[in-house]
């Protein structure tokens, strides 16, 4: 691992923000002119594929537009944009519960991305603006769901592995999704736990706008294998080429649906935007974070969560930083996990919540 880590971690780069002084300036130049201010990080970090001609449309509020009339591809902008600096920096360092583990540069992360996408496209008939509901454990093969999702135009619906199959079933329905993509199951505290019966549970009934489910094959259990409708995620993806061309999107195109718990009502699903969406990501990820070329950073939520899309997958690959994922939960086998961790892959960015016993908050 020594070719991909900085032993030292030496902070090279000064920080965006350096002082108070210039926060108040930032504060002060968003105060004289919103909208320029937000054009002209648009215009630094968004790569356009065509530049806007509107930087806010307010006209049918308060459904604001911003960036009208430019395109742009959230994946190829998380990922594809960097193979040109960052291509052999580890862009995904994934430690399974058992202590499995995996890294892919950014080279790699990117063949991923456009062999699953392609394998959505060929084998699934996934479009742009079809919906796919995506119910997986924290393994790298969900992050990289999403970000084909993303390439091809296609809008995902991450739903907590932890959900029960009615929860499951509600949120396919609302979204009319056209494929769920799931996994055998994974581990837990050093046994195995099961998903795909839970979609089985689920697609029982209500559920015909699901034609296919395409299975991650992760921890080897045994499982239903319907004919017709369930696929190896694994065998599936060997044939597909490495290269997919990114779709362009509106800047207003959905990127995104991720539902509320449902704890005071129905479920709602609140959709999320391409350009706007990755911005504020990106710029988080640099104004809270001052997240830096050679950090090694972690967030320990679960992608269920919008935590998980922002400052595990999508906010931090936008910023081409190395960014952790774990399938495990801190205390398993003890309550030095997480310090082990950090100490492996010299983590010096540790973003996490006060709950011991999950990471999924």
């Amino acid at each position: 691992m020594s070719n991909i880590f900085n032993p030292k971690k030496e902070r090279f780069n000064d920080p965006l923000i350096k002082n108070m002084c210039e926060y108040k300036e930032l504060v002060e130049e968003f105060e004289k002119d919103y909208e320029g201010t937000w054009a002209k990080f648009a215009d630094q970090k968004i790569d356009w594929f065509e530049k806007y001609d509107t930087i806010l449309d307010e006209s049918d509020a308060p459904f604001y537009k911003w960036f009208v009339g430019g395109k742009m591809n959230v994946a190829y902008q998380c990922v594809d944009r960097h193979l040109k600096t960052k291509k052999n920096k580890a862009a995904i360092i994934f430690e399974g519960d058992n202590g499995d583990q995996r890294i892919l540069t950014y080279r790699e992360l990117s063949y991923e991305v456009s062999k699953t996408a392609n394998m959505f496209k060929n084998r699934f008939g996934i479009k742009k603006g079809d919906r796919v509901v995506i119910y997986m454990p924290m393994i790298p093969e969900a992050a990289v769901s999403m970000l084909a999702c993303a390439k091809i135009g296609a809008i995902h619906s991450v739903v907590f592995g932890g959900f029960s199959a009615e929860a499951l079933r509600d949120r396919i329905i609302d979204a009319g999704a056209k494929l769920v993509v799931t996994a055998d199951g994974a581990f837990r505290k050093g046994k195995p736990y099961m998903l795909k019966p839970v979609v089985d549970d689920a697609l029982k009934t209500g559920c015909e706008c699901v034609e296919k489910v395409c299975i991650v094959e992760r921890n080897g259990e045994d499982i239903q294998w319907i004919a017709g409708r369930d696929y190896s995620f694994n065998e599936l993806v060997k044939s597909e080429s490495s290269f997919c061309e990114a779709e362009p999107m509106e800047s207003e195109d959905p990127l995104f649906l991720l539902y509320t718990s449902g704890s005071t009502g129905k479920p709602k699903g609140v959709q999320h935007s391409s350009a706007g969406y990755i911005l504020w990501a990106q710029m988080t990820m640099e104004w809270v974070f001052d997240i830096q070329d050679n950090d090694t950073y972690w967030c320990t939520a679960d992608v269920g969560w919008i935590t998980g899309h922002t400052y595990i997958v999508y906010g931090p690959l936008a910023a081409g930083a190395t960014t952790v994922m774990f399938e495990g939960v801190p205390t398993f086998p003890d309550a030095g996990r997480c310090w082990r961790m950090v100490e492996e892959y010299r983590i010096n960015q540790f973003y996490t919540s006060a709950n011991s016993d999950k990471t999924s908050s």
